[in-house]
């Protein structure tokens, strides 16, 4: 039976705007994530998802909240105490581009992990390097080139295999396929689902674009102005929205079977400021459902059927009674 590798635990990431306030990027985020499996996030641009990828990597201090990797609270440590957990959980940006350094060769970036953590001779690690190239079909002829020299595809490759290199068991994937072309994608979303396979790893996969979360994901969360508003499996999620705001999401999916599209749902209303956000739930000024007291209380996130949690007080509304409380 798989057990927990990542347990988030009431996160919270608060930003300081000066003379307005706090800035609530992530907000009560609660989820956990199983050995092998693979949590989908999704959500529109600025709704915090990123920014659980970055805090779960310690590149953001968390304001409030546990993470617990493999049960051992990672929350507050120190960089030379972190520095230990760089072998058990790394990163794949987003942008194959800036992540690399364009002054080092790509034998220079792959054989970095190695040295700062003092893992083998210049022999060994020259070894490392080129199983490493193995492992993600990465020619070895390339290995003197430079950053700029590679097509993005080819990047974002070199940006797998350097997350790989000290062997971890989880991967933050941040949006890793949104600045490739979309021939490139499908390469790169079957290298992950191949090398998960081959490996055992984790992923938290971060993206909007859903129709690549359902094609790599086991579970999504969807996130809106930092809270997680639905949480299943994926089948369930695609086949059976709870939540307003996904059921609009999903609307925006294109099918290749021009019958099958759904009528797309345009959501009215301004979003609300995640800077000092007002009591309610945070989605009710879009909503189209929406009742009065979805504006005074926020819905907490609750199982309504098995591994399916909403953040909703009237969860699986239809478009029939939408004009009854709007």
């Amino acid at each position: 039976m798989a057990k927990t590798l990542i347990e988030v635990k009431h996160l919270k990431k608060y930003f300081d705007v000066k003379g307005k306030g706090l800035l609530h990027a992530v907000d009560d985020v609660n989820f956990s994530i199983m050995e092998g499996e693979t949590l989908g996030l999704v959500g529109e641009s600025g709704c915090g998802k990123s920014t659980v990828g970055n805090v779960l990597m310690g590149l953001l201090s968390a304001t409030e909240g546990e993470i617990l990797l493999a049960g051992e609270n990672i929350v507050g440590l120190s960089r030379k105490e972190r520095k230990k957990y760089c072998t058990k959980m790394q990163i794949v940006f987003q942008d194959p581009y800036s992540s690399l350094n364009p002054r080092k060769s790509i034998r220079q970036i792959l054989s970095e992990p190695f040295k700062i953590h003092k893992q083998g001779s210049s022999k060994e690690i020259e070894q490392k390097v080129k199983t490493l190239c193995e492992e993600v079909g990465l020619e070895p002829e390339l290995l003197n080139k430079y950053p700029h020299e590679l097509d993005g595809g080819k990047r974002q490759v070199v940006g797998i295999a350097r997350a790989l290199a000290l062997g971890p068991k989880f991967i933050v994937c941040d949006e890793p396929v949104s600045a490739l072309d979309v021939s490139i994608q499908a390469k790169i979303i079957n290298l992950l689902i191949d090398l998960q396979k081959k490996m055992g790893l984790t992923y938290l996969f971060v993206s909007h674009d859903l129709s690549v979360v359902r094609h790599i994901s086991n579970r999504v969360a969807v996130m809106y102005l930092g809270q997680i508003v639905e949480l299943a499996p994926t089948d369930e999620i695609f086949e059976n929205p709870q939540h307003p705001y996904t059921t609009a999401l999903l609307s925006a999916i294109l099918n290749i079977n021009v019958s099958n599209n759904k009528e797309h749902i345009v959501l009215q209303g301004d979003v609300p400021s995640p800077i000092n956000p007002k009591p309610g739930c945070r989605f009710a000024p879009r909503c189209r459902f929406a009742r009065p007291e979805c504006f005074e209380n926020a819905p907490e996130l609750k199982q309504i059927s098995a591994d399916h949690f909403v953040s909703c007080f009237f969860p699986g509304q239809s478009e029939e009674n939408a004009g009854d409380h709007t």
